[in-house]
């Protein structure tokens, strides 16, 4: 059986456009954010799952230093961290 491709209606599309139209503003600020609860969280699984997630926003990420990013996740470098969610 063949899946239905999902029909939006103008607003819908409209919506999904602006979203992506503004990703990397919105990464930026989730990554700031991220930065801070990491800071509070300290160590553990909730700082595991955040460092993932700030993984997933630098991986998006357009014009940072590879190395760095990886230095930095490698290091679990929270200072890092925050000068790189300034760089975007």
């Amino acid at each position: 059986m063949a899946a239905k491709k999902r029909q939006y209606s103008r607003y819908q599309r409209k919506v999904i456009q602006r979203y992506y139209e503004n990703r990397e503003q919105i990464d930026t600020q989730r990554l700031q954010e991220i930065v801070t609860e990491i800071y509070l969280a300290g160590s553990g699984k909730k700082a595991d799952r955040l460092w993932e997630r700030a993984a997933d926003i630098l991986g998006r990420a357009e014009g940072l230093d590879g190395a760095e990013v990886a230095r930095v996740l490698g290091d679990r470098d929270v200072e890092g961290l925050a000068k790189l969610a300034g760089a975007l």
